[in-house]
Parts: C-alpha cells; sequence; structure tokens
C-alpha cells in the first residue's frame, strides 16, 4: 500500500471490541489480520476492551468487521462489536499503539491458564534459550488475573512491572510474528523471575537451577515444603510416603481431610483411577482444576491415606511450569498439593508471610521474586452424569463473568458464611470472585475487602445496593450492613437464593416458577428454624415453602455439627426411637454426656429446630457406625456416600428405599424421617452392613423427591425441578434423584457453572433482590 489520496472506494471504520478482549493475544491477532486483509490503522487497549480503526477496500473493511469475532484467538471471548464509520485519510501501514487509559475501565480480565504445550516443548528442550525456566509462558497461556494490578491490560499494569525485558524478550514483544508477540507476562533466565529455596535457620538462599534441585531433594526424602503458585502457596509432599502425608497433617491439623494429589502426568493418573472422557478433559484442559475421581478399587496404601474414607480423590495435573519441573522424573510422581493455610485461614500469598506463618508447617520454601497481587485457590469439579459439577469456581474460572437472564443493578452480593463467594453485577453480567473462604476469621475478612476492590476495578461495577443473607449472625451480613455507607442492604433468604442460582445459570428469566429442591446443613428460615431440607416453589420475586423435613431439636448447634451421634441422639428422640444400648451412636456418646443430653433434650435448652438435610445425612451416618465425630465440614456426610458407593447403591430403587413419612399438611406437606430412622435402627441391629444402610438411605431420599414433586405437580402443574444446596454435591444423590425425575416426566436443573453449596448463593442472591425490572424490597 502507497501514500495518496484516498480513493473514492476506500473505507474507514473505528471497530470496538468487548468481552474477554486482552491478555489473550487479541491486538496481535488484529494486526495480523488487518495485514492480511491489507488494511491500515491502528489497534489499542482501553479500560473498555480492544478499540481499532482500519481502512481500506469496502469488501475488506466489511471482512474484518466480520472475522474480528468469528476468527478471534482461542482464549478470547467477543461478546460485542460495534463500528461506527469515518473519513477516510489515505493512511498507510498498521501500528499497536500504546494503551488508552482515558474512559470508563470495564473489561474482562482472562483467568490464568495452564502452560500451553508449545511452551512446555521450549521448556524441555535444551536448545532453546527458555529451556527449564519455570516462569515460561506466551500469548495463549500463563497468569493473567492474579497478576493484574489495573487497567487496561498492559505489563505496567501487571507484577511484571518490576521485571524489565531484556533484549531478546523485548525483541519477540514487538514481533507480530512471533508467539509472544505482546505477551505481557514473557520473561527468560535473563529478566526473571527468579526461583529461590530458602531453608530454616540458614541466611544463605540457594537460587534458580539449584533451589529447584534442593526442592526435589527435600520432597524426595519426605520433607514438607511451601511452593509458591500462581494465586498463593502450597503445601507439598511425596504422596507415595505415608510418613510424610501424616507430618502433613499433624502439622496442619487436617484431621481426616482430603488432600489434593498433583500427578506427573496422565498416566501417572489412569494408575490409580479410572477416567471418563469428560474428567480427561478437565484434567488436561487449560483450566486444570482439581477433579474428583470416584474410587472404584484400593489405591496403593499409601495413597489411600491422602483421603481416608473418602468416595473420591481430588487429583490435577501440573498447570504450571514449575508444577512441571517439580514432577519431572526422576523423582515423586505424585505429590500433595493443598492450600498453604491452617484450617479455616485464607490462602497465604504474601512471602513475608509466608515465611512466619508457614513455619511451623514446613522444612522450607520454595518461592519467587514475582508477586501475588489476586489471591485464587484451585478449583474443584466433579463430573455426575457426564456433566461438569463445580464445587469450588476459582482459579482458571474467576473473573470470568456470567451472562444474567435479566438486568440487574450496580451490586455487590456477599454470599454466605462457609465456602464464601461474592459477586458484583450490572446490566447482564455478574462477576462471581474466587474462593474466599469461610468468614469466621479477622484476615478471611481483609481477604474479602480486597478482592472486593480489586475485582471492582476490573469489572467497573459501583454498587449501589448490598445483597446479603437474611442470618442474623452471619459476618458476612454484618460485614456488609458496616460497609454499605449509606446504600441499602438486601436480604434474601438462604434457600430461595440457591434454587434462584439455578435458575440464573440455566438462563431463566423468572416469568415462570420452578419446583426447588434446596437440600444442605444450615440456612435460617423465615420462622426462626434453621432450614435445611426445603421443597419451595420459587421465581425471583419470592417463594412458597411447600414442603420440609420434619422439625428435629439440634442440641448444642457447633458441637452437635462436630460430633453427629448427638444429631443421631436428637433425631431418635424426636422420632419416639428409644435409645438402645446396641445402636452405635448411642455407644459413641460418653455416659456422663448422655445423661447431659438426654435431660437437654428433655427441657429443650440450647436446641435450636432444624430441618436440615444434612443433618439427616450426619445422624444415619452415625447410626451405621461410620461416622461419630467430624474434623471436617460434611465428613459424616462424605462417608457415607463412600460406603453406599462401595456397597454398590444402585441396586437399590424405590423397591429397596427405606420410606419417609409424608403426610399433607394444610398447604403442604411435611417429610417424616421417622419411618427412615426406624428401618435404619432395625437394619443396623440386625447386623445389616454399613454399606446397606447407607444405600438404602440414599434410594429413601431420592426416592422422597419423586414422590414430593408428583405431589407438587398434581396440586400446582409445575414440570420444572431445580437442584440446589451442598447435599447435591454428593454424586450418588443428585444422579438418583436427577434420574428418577427425569423418568417421572421432569425437566431437571443441576448446577453447572456455580456451586450447589454456598460457593453458588452470590448469584442467586443478585437475581432475587437487584434486578431492574420487578426488583423488590426485601
Amino acid at each position: 500500500m502507497t501514500a495518496g489520496h484516498p480513493a473514492p472506494e476506500r473505507e474507514r471504520r473505528r471497530v470496538a471490541v468487548r468481552g474477554l478482549v486482552q491478555g489473550v493475544g487479541f491486538r496481535p491477532f488484529v494486526f495480523t489480520l488487518a495485514g492480511e486483509l491489507g488494511l491500515a490503522g491502528s489497534v489499542t487497549n482501553t479500560g473498555e476492551g480492544v478499540l481499532a480503526e482500519v481502512e481500506g477496500s469496502r469488501e475488506a473493511v466489511e471482512a474484518f468487521c466480520r472475522r474480528v469475532a468469528g476468527d478471534a484467538p482461542p482464549l478470547a471471548q467477543v461478546a460485542s462489536v460495534e463500528h461506527e464509520p469515518l473519513a477516510a485519510t489515505g493512511a498507510t501501514g498498521f501500528a499497536i499503539t500504546p494503551s488508552r487509559t482515558d474512559g470508563p475501565r470495564a473489561t474482562l480480565i482472562p483467568p490464568d491458564v495452564a502452560v500451553c504445550a508449545d511452551c512446555l516443548a521450549e521448556l524441555t528442550d535444551p536448545g532453546d534459550r527458555r529451556y527449564r525456566h519455570p516462569f515460561i509462558s506466551c500469548t495463549n497461556c500463563g497468569p493473567r488475573h492474579t497478576i493484574v494490578t489495573g487497567l487496561p491490560y498492559d505489563r505496567a499494569n501487571t507484577t511484571m512491572a518490576g521485571f524489565p525485558m531484556c533484549a531478546d524478550c523485548a525483541r519477540e514483544y514487538t514481533d507480530p510474528a512471533d508467539r509472544r508477540f505482546h505477551a505481557q507476562p514473557v520473561a527468560c533466565h535473563a529478566c526473571g523471575p527468579t526461583l529461590a529455596l530458602v531453608l530454616p535457620g540458614r541466611a544463605a538462599r540457594l537460587a534458580g537451577e539449584d533451589a529447584l534441585t534442593g526442592a526435589r531433594r527435600l520432597l524426595a526424602a519426605g520433607a514438607v515444603l511451601a511452593v509458591k503458585g500462581i494465586g498463593g502457596y502450597h503445601l507439598a509432599c511425596d504422596a507415595r510416603d505415608a510418613a510424610a502425608v501424616d507430618l502433613l497433617r499433624r502439622r496442619k491439623r487436617r484431621g481426616d481431610k482430603p488432600f489434593a494429589l498433583m500427578a506427573r502426568d496422565l498416566a501417572t493418573v489412569e494408575g490409580l483411577l479410572p477416567l471418563g472422557p469428560v474428567e480427561r478433559e478437565l484434567l488436561t484442559g487449560p483450566v486444570r482444576p482439581i477433579v474428583l475421581l470416584r474410587r472404584t478399587g484400593a489405591p496403593p496404601p499409601a495413597v489411600d491415606a491422602v483421603a481416608p474414607r473418602s468416595p473420591d480423590l481430588g487429583v490435577m495435573l501440573p498447570y504450571t511450569p514449575l508444577h512441571h519441573l517439580l514432577l519431572a522424573a526422576p523423582g515423586p510422581d505424585l505429590l500433595v498439593m493443598t492450600s498453604a493455610n491452617l484450617s479455616g485461614e485464607p490462602i497465604v500469598t504474601d512471602d513475608r508471610e509466608a515465611l512466619e506463618r508457614l513455619a511451623p508447617l514446613v522444612d522450607g520454601w520454595l518461592t519467587h521474586d514475582r508477586p501475588i497481587h489476586v489471591p485464587c485457590e484451585d478449583s474443584v469439579v466433579r463430573v455426575v452424569d457426564g456433566e461438569r459439577l463445580p464445587l469450588r469456581r476459582s482459579r482458571g474460572y474467576a473473573p470470568l463473568p456470567l451472562p444474567l437472564p435479566v438486568p440487574v443493578r450496580p451490586a455487590l452480593a456477599v454470599g454466605g458464611d462457609l465456602k464464601n463467594a461474592f459477586a458484583l453485577a450490572r446490566d447482564g453480567y455478574a462477576w462471581l470472585s474466587g474462593h474466599i473462604g469461610d468468614m469466621d476469621d479477622l484476615a478471611t475478612l481483609r481477604v474479602f475487602d480486597r478482592a472486593v476492590e480489586q475485582l471492582g476495578t476490573v469489572s467497573g461495577v459501583r454498587p449501589e445496593l448490598l445483597v446479603a443473607d437474611r442470618h442474623p449472625g452471619y459476618r458476612s451480613v454484618r460485614h456488609a450492613e458496616r460497609s454499605a455507607a449509606g446504600r441499602p442492604v438486601r436480604r434474601v433468604q438462604h434457600h430461595h437464593a440457591h434454587i434462584a442460582a439455578v435458575m440464573a445459570e440455566h438462563g431463566l428469566d423468572g416469568g415462570r416458577p420452578v419446583l426447588g429442591l434446596a437440600f444442605d446443613g444450615t440456612g435460617y428460615g423465615e420462622d426462626g428454624a434453621i432450614w435445611g431440607g426445603e421443597v419451595l416453589l420459587a421465581d425471583y420475586d419470592g417463594f412458597s415453602r411447600l414442603a420440609h423435613l420434619g422439625y428435629v431439636p439440634l442440641p448444642g448447634g457447633d458441637a452437635a455439627v462436630e460430633r453427629p451421634y448427638r444429631t443421631a441422639l436428637a433425631h431418635l428422640r424426636a422420632a419416639g426411637l428409644p435409645w438402645t444400648a446396641g445402636v452405635p451412636a448411642v455407644m459413641a456418646c460418653p455416659g456422663e454426656e448422655l445423661r447431659v443430653l438426654d435431660r437437654q433434650l428433655e427441657l429443650g435448652l440450647n436446641c435450636v429446630p432444624t430441618s436440615s438435610m444434612g443433618r439427616l445425612f450426619d445422624a444415619v451416618s452415625s447410626l451405621a457406625g461410620i461416622c461419630h465425630r467430624a474434623g471436617y465440614e460434611a465428613q459424616a456426610a462424605v462417608e457415607l456416600e463412600a460406603a453406599a458407593a462401595e456397597f454398590g447403591w444402585a441396586e437399590f430403587g424405590p423397591a429397596g428405599a427405606y420410606r419417609f413419612g409424608l403426610p399433607a399438611r394444610g398447604d403442604g406437606w411435611t417429610a417424616d424421617p421417622g419411618p427412615v430412622l426406624a428401618a435404619v435402627v432395625a437394619d443396623v441391629t440386625a447386623g445389616a452392613p454399613a454399606g446397606l444402610v447407607a444405600a438404602r438411605f440414599h434410594a429413601a431420599v431420592a426416592d422422597l423427591a419423586r414422590r414430593v414433586c408428583a405431589a407438587v405437580r398434581e396440586r400446582y402443574g409445575t414440570t420444572t425441578v431445580a437442584l440446589s444446596g451442598g447435599v447435591f454435591a454428593n454424586a450418588l444423590l443428585s444422579s438418583a434423584c436427577a434420574r428418577g425425575l427425569v423418568e417421572d416426566g421432569f425437566t431437571v436443573l443441576r448446577h453447572r457453572r456455580v456451586p450447589p453449596n454456598d460457593g453458588g448463593l452470590a448469584l442467586g442472591q443478585l437475581m432475587v433482590a437487584a434486578r431492574v425490572a420487578g426488583a423488590r424490597e426485601e
């Protein structure tokens, strides 16, 4: 193309592209596309996306506007393309110009992406200048979300700003033909970042390759190591070394809670457990979450210590080059890789804090000098009936927004107190945070505040409204009220939010109510009781409670949750069943405590009524002799599922199930667990194996779901059922309920994009309280 006066047929257009278009190689793609079409002009990042001006023939300009979305890079997600005509100037050449910092700031920052195949090939190529560089990345992979400090997405607005590019990296960065053209995290051995191994009591640090070699030796010798990752530190040890696993468990005060594993490669995973196609895709894809794999046999005894009595092993593959180097042969091929924190505290990200807080836990620190700006835990996903079910939506997914079926006001939904994740939203999108954790620690509240500020920066949402749970004791609620600064705070009932979240992710506009089964451990009810076994007829405007589990006193609150035998005894008393001496739950209760509990239940002292399905799972687990003390959340229920899975529960359809009573009450029904509990005690007393009891109980809950939904449909005509709440993280129950309801002619909605537990609560809170049309004061 040559300079000259513009020809009559030349056109020039300004093209604004919004969506996930920064940090994914979009400007280099536009540069290449313009060159291919013979167009002049420029492209730049703005606070709202990518802005291009293109000039050339009408056909070429129209092709550009069409292909800029259709041919976008693999990691890009184009939400909209808007263009307007400009006067042609006769310009020549095409350039990537400096980012614009004026105007609004609201664009999509990509999540962190697992290291790509091209970078891995270079990592292992002795002839490549990035051979064994632990921070190798390119336009198609590497950290994004966790290093962004501001917008637009340029190196200066990331934690890579402190690493000036060497001449070689700068040359690649400015070469349109190079895979690292405008890749912000680009680096090499010459320009950093740099590994360091810190050992207790030693001032000198090992650096670079020496640090990596030292770390591998420590792991092989049975040590526990703190490893700095993308979104925080992990605690690592050799998963096949039972003594090392036990050491980590004792130091972290982990109890029997399962650890996550990181395997060297897919073959290592296949040596442990069978894989389905969706699980294989999750393990090897760009997100690389922890995937819960069902244990169908007995893993090696040492590995069994990683997840005692759990039905699943949580496994992931390396997602950073450092992980690949750490797991390379020879050396351990399977590492425990768990968040570096004490139970209940947020993940450690700061280097100085890591040296102080993790000192009692580790034998060394494998760290580096690139700061982590945004903490981000590993995501956790399981596969149920061939579909993905997220249990923790964090690294690899956050901060990608979810489209909403109806517009909302600019709002902040603070979620719940357990497994907290909040959400910011405006118009037709909701930005869900990564996993924050349990809001019972001051450090977690500080992490929450920083995460709200950071996500507000990248999303551009300035909340006019705050949304919280109805529970008067939730720390998240009190935090919202303290932070409101004159803005309204609306309250949404816990289980209503659960059902609204399922509706939202399936694109329902709320025009028709759904029948929602909200089964979980704890949710504040409108009558002051603790709900958790709820059947709601719900839309976004409100709900009717049509059925629920019968109330049972929960003696001592948290004490009952931590000691399932107390819950079991309370359920027996409520059902009018004796505390027979040979029943496992009765035998598990110390004599003096048994007498005190008897008196407590008689007088109703500190006994909050609950309709919780989660607590019923706890009770049956103890009655069957499976779990009497819970060292982590839902342990009794998890081990009950494991027993049912091992026994082969699927053989038990309605004919083999225990059976709930379902008497009508006024305009609804009460599900009576008494007959189930009586049958459980009878089976246990007769010597039935715990797996049989667990199987029949799972089948009973699935049968209850079918019966109550059929009764509601007959009365109200509703044919769409939504399943939500933490109990539906149970793969056996979720599958059985869905299968039976589909057989009965229902459309069944299950979570696929946000967790069924309280990690998805904020999405439902938004839909109930922040809708532009039909929003009501809660």
